[in-house]
């Protein structure tokens, strides 16, 4: 049984891989604060990502699963903490590239300042950085946006919370810009393909290979309701994020090198169904925002 490390546990992507792993037969260890309810399971390391002491110099890990890695000190605090590993997975983001790059955008284009994801995206880059000054042969992977079950951040539950109330949904400009996804379990299966066949490329853009475009998204998360939007076309010169889910910024990565040994991902609308199955039985487990607020004091 191979011991794996997850950074967090709790919510949202590292609360989903601790359970898959669990379920997956691993001795899945978690280190967190021990803040939130764990996942069924797991072995809890209870402490600070950045005060670990010699709490796991006793502990050999197969597979250090970091997915609370947000700057360079989370990376070199975590290390200098561990006694011995075989793999490293880092989660980091998309949000390494710039918006002005070239698209779509590969695995060695510039990474450099985001104007829409500021330092979450510069302290993702030093992450990355101080990682593979430590472990040259550790993996890097870089989500687009990431839904399915266990998603706190209110993305997709906004437009499930418009479509149970029959809401008219108001869409930015004609709603042709695109979206790229990658469900959280396909971010799991990923890394269990990386863990047992060790792939030569180490750093992957991951996601799903086709865009789709905002009108389709929100029509898709109405159908899985079992409900069709009517839609309200928002032309005026508004900040998009105070009604939307999403900033008014299209990008698109290219996921070649993570098609040849993870070819299939799960089709959209089936994953917005497991979506909409978990939001249903767990809308306070969601940081909901005053979208529908915005909405009726200034665009109804």
């Amino acid at each position: 049984m191979k011991k794996i490390l997850v950074t967090g546990g709790s919510t949202f992507v590292s609360k989903y891989v601790a359970q898959y792993f669990v379920n997956s037969g691993y001795e899945v260890y978690v280190l967190n604060r021990n803040t939130k309810p764990q996942v069924t399971g797991v072995k809890l390391i209870e402490a600070d990502r950045h005060n670990l002491g010699n709490i796991l110099k006793d502990i050999h890990f197969d597979i250090v699963a970091d997915i609370t890695a947000y700057n360079a000190e989370d990376i070199i605090d975590l290390y200098d903490a561990l006694a011995s590993f075989d793999q490293y997975i880092m989660i980091s983001s998309s949000a390494v590239y710039p918006e002005y790059g070239a698209q779509p955008f590969l695995e060695d284009s510039e990474k450099a300042p985001n104007k829409f994801w500021g330092a979450y995206g510069t302290d993702k880059i030093a992450a990355e950085e101080a990682l593979l000054e430590r472990v040259p042969d550790a993996y890097i992977l870089r989500p687009p946006y990431l839904y399915g079950p266990m998603n706190n951040v209110y993305r997709e539950a906004f437009v499930f919370d418009c479509a149970l109330a029959d809401r008219k949904f108001y869409l930015p400009k004609d709603g042709d810009m695109n979206l790229q996804f990658f469900h959280v379990k396909d971010m799991c299966q990923l890394m269990e393909v990386i863990i047992k066949d060790k792939p030569s490329e180490h750093v992957y853009n991951v996601g799903n290979k086709e865009t789709i475009s905002v009108k389709d998204w929100v029509t898709a998360c109405y159908k899985v309701i079992g409900k069709t939007p009517t839609f309200v076309n928002v032309y005026d010169d508004i900040e998009q994020r105070n009604y939307f889910s999403f900033y008014n910024y299209e990008y698109y990565l290219d996921v070649t090198k993570q098609s040849k040994i993870y070819p299939n991902t799960i089709p959209l609308e089936e994953g917005l169904k497991e979506s909409a199955d978990w939001y249903l039985q767990n809308k306070d487990q969601v940081k909901k925002k005053p979208f529908i607020e915005y909405i009726d004091a200034n665009l109804v």
